[in-house]
């Protein structure tokens, strides 16, 4: 793997040996900085912009963007610990090696951070200021002792290390707290505390609790001022303790949400270990856990597609750049899992699959294919309880004898019933486990001709041996194309349960037609002459959930009908249910989310059931299985205004609001999903309409489709955070 970055940054201070001008600058593909003070060039190569940056007379030149189509060379008064980054294809980005370590050598005569306070905590004085002390080291007299800013330096070679003048007018100057670039580790009484970063800072645990700009951090187990996802129980592995930076979602360096309203998130300040992180052999070659640390050279995706190479952006743009992500393993196109993923993936070399996971073969299972599960003979008088949710046996076959395919494995079916998808149902091996609260344990088989059947095992209760028919009822339909009848449900509670198990007939990430019956409370809002208008959802026999916007024409009850259970918006369906509006109530504060109460209450069927509403007042997890549907054509391709739907990815809105993507234009109770780069296949979101995220069983709303519907571009649509307005969707509905 190499010696890191921050080892090579020391190393380049010890060296005395003056070579290749661009020996100077740390080198990074595909980055471009987001600064005003910058000037303009034109050179031939790297090398000449590199001597325009060491010739800058306009400021101290820190790092330049040299563009390799137009030959442009950009001088840059900033780094990227500075200011905002974001991916450009054509640019490579220079940063002076010198002004990107924050850690001092000696006595930091080199030393160029950006700590701005004494070892106290008092504001340094800008150098070129002569209030409240008249300094007599200025950048005119000491142009090349760094002196930018007010940031600490060592213009005279004070053996105490740097220092600065500060902004206490009874006390002139006063020596800065900045680590030693080697031993910067603490003792806190129990385990060492390392308070540098290695690689992306994934592993950094340290006390660190203000951003880069001095913003006190905001605790990851509060929801104030900023609503998130990231929480202990989320990520039990992260340490997110108090309000100490972390970097749990492998961004470039350890980062919080701060407690300023207006600014959601920023870096924190973190000094770069120069010590190279302990060599771990070649990494593992097999899967353990998520894979993060498999390192073999398995380059195919699960369905057989060829992996795109890391360090190129077609067919698809991505931010995985190896120059900047250094301990991930990015090496040519070899499945890896950089981000935290269920398991290994890559991008595909195809153009209308942005990217797949890999079939990595575990490692207790090397010497075996992963679907090739060895049939294990049950205990005696093995039998279940009740629906036989709780049933942990071996039993790995079929009621007519086929054997059990494994869970994790997507051959010879490929099917959502995964581990890691259902953590609480003991998905190990093969065995025949109920995850989805059917009638009885069951699985898929390994026969291709046959995707599931019930399993061989009887009731505790009677012992006596159920002969289930292979043919399932239509409720209980999982085989591709199978549809279910307008049948009353058992329980008016079962919010968000879906017995339709169809397979999706096209890509992953393409939004196509929705199999019948799979999303039981999207419904169509129309007009008073039956004119489809806006989606909305079910949330209660009597309640529907949808977009402020859908209203703006009117809010008169009468000028509304509510559709229910029908799968396109121009067929006649057995199923259909049509509803007058009693009440119509916008939330209050203006956020783009409103709701309906329907003249009485549904029936509840199959095809007519409520989704279910988060409990709490937290965002989703990060890598939930979440789904957008809506109603209408797929773009360009499709006439019949079926329902669509598709995977949608749920982002962060601290990615949302970037220069490059929305632009602070997401505000804290919205929240955007899509791809940061590439695009959803033939996506056309819809105002009003629901993202749905699976939590175990049943699916939970916790978006409103609000405004930029095009969901084939980056980070769109945006959403209107339900968890932030349960609290008002719950008493309206009890409301007299």
């Amino acid at each position: 793997m190499g010696i890191s970055k921050a080892a090579f940054l020391f190393l380049f201070l010890l060296s005395s040996v003056k070579g290749d001008i661009l020996d100077d600058y740390l080198r990074t593909d595909g980055i471009w900085i987001l600064t005003r003070n910058k000037q303009f060039y034109k050179t031939n190569n790297e090398k000449e912009c590199a001597e325009k940056c060491e010739a800058e007379e306009n400021f101290n030149c820190r790092a330049f963007l040299f563009t390799r189509k137009k030959l442009q060379c950009l001088t840059l008064a900033e780094n990227a610990k500075m200011t905002v980054t974001f991916n450009s294809t054509d640019a490579v980005l220079f940063e002076k090696k010198i002004y990107l370590l924050q850690c001092k050598k000696g006595i930091g005569k080199d030393y160029r951070g950006t700590e701005a306070k004494t070892w106290r905590g008092i504001p340094c004085q800008m150098w070129a200021e002569k209030r409240p002390h008249n300094p007599n080291y200025t950048p005119e007299k000491h142009p090349k002792a760094g002196l930018d800013r007010n940031y600490c330096r060592n213009p005279d070679g004070d053996e105490n290390g740097p220092w600065c003048y500060t902004t206490d007018p009874a006390t002139r100057f006063d020596y800065c707290n900045i680590p030693e670039c080697e031993g910067q580790v603490t003792h806190t009484g129990e385990a060492p505390t390392v308070e540098c970063m290695r690689c992306n800072g994934e592993d950094y645990h340290g006390e660190v609790s203000r951003t880069e700009s001095g913003l006190e951090c905001q605790r990851w187990d509060a929801q104030e001022p900023h609503m998130h996802g990231f929480t202990l129980k989320h990520f039990p592995e992260k340490d997110l303790k108090m309000n100490y930076c972390r970097n749990p979602d492998g961004e470039l360096r350890p980062w919080c949400f701060t407690t300023s309203p207006t600014k959601r998130w920023e870096y924190c300040n973190i000094p770069r270990c120069t010590t190279p992180p302990p060599v771990s052999g070649l990494g593992s070659q097999c899967l353990s856990g998520k894979g993060e640390d498999y390192r073999g050279r398995i380059s195919m995706t699960e369905s057989g597609n060829a992996c795109q190479h890391w360090n190129v952006q077609f067919p698809h743009k991505h931010g995985w750049i190896p120059g900047r992500y250094p301990c991930k393993g990015l090496e040519e196109n070899y499945c890896r899992n950089p981000d935290g993923e269920k398991r290994p993936w890559c991008y595909t070399t195809m153009s209308s699959v942005r990217w797949e996971y890999c079939a990595i073969p575990h490692c207790d299972e090397t010497e075996q294919v992963i679907a090739d599960v060895p049939m294990k003979v049950p205990l005696l008088e093995e039998c279940y309880r009740g629906k036989g949710q709780s049933y942990r046996g071996t039993t790995s076959i079929t009621a007519s004898g086929k054997k059990c395919q494994a869970w994790n494995s997507m051959f010879p079916h490929r099917h959502e019933k995964t581990p890691d998808r259902f953590p609480d149902a003991d998905l190990r091996d093969n065995y025949c486990r109920n995850p989805d609260g059917d009638s009885s344990p069951w699985c898929f088989t390994t026969d291709p001709s046959v995707t599931w059947e019930y399993c061989n095992l009887k009731r505790c209760e009677d012992h006596t041996q159920e002969h289930i028919p292979n043919d399932p009822p239509a409720t209980m339909a999982r085989n591709v194309g199978l549809t279910t009848p307008n049948t009353p449900a058992s329980s008016e509670n079962e919010c968000g349960k879906v017995l339709v198990r169809s397979e999706r007939a096209c890509e992953q990430y393409s939004m196509c037609n929705a199999p019948p019956g799979s999303w039981p409370w999207h419904v169509s809002l129309r007009t008073s002459t039956n004119e489809h208008h806006c989606a909305g959802t079910l949330i209660h026999p009597q309640w529907v959930l949808t977009a402020a916007r859908c209203l703006q024409e009117s809010t008169e009850p009468s000028s509304y009908r509510v559709f229910l259970g029908i799968q396109g918006l121009n067929t006649a369906e057995p199923s259909l249910q049509i509803q007058n509006v009693q009440k119509v109530l916008k939330e209050p504060s203006g956020a783009d989310i409103a709701l309906m109460k329907l003249n009485s209450p549904v029936t509840i069927t199959d095809r007519v059931k409520p989704v279910c509403l988060p409990e709490t007042s937290l965002m989703v997890k990060r890598n939930a299985v979440c789904f957008l549907t809506a109603w209408g054509k797929t773009r360009g391709t499709d006439t019949d205004n079926r329902l669509k739907d598709v995977e949608f990815p749920v982002l962060e809105n601290r990615i949302c609001n970037l220069p490059e993507f929305l632009n602070g234009s997401v505000r804290n109770h919205e929240f955007c999903g899509g791809f940061t780069f590439g695009s959803i296949d033939n996506c056309e979101a819809e105002a009003g309409g629901p993202l749905v995220c699976q939590d175990k069983d049943r699916f939970v709303q916790y978006g409103v489709t609000s405004w930029g519907l095009d969901c084939t571009q980056p980070s769109k649509p945006v959403f209107v955070q339900i968890p932030r307005f349960v609290s008002w969707i719950k008493n309206a509905m009890v409301a007299p």
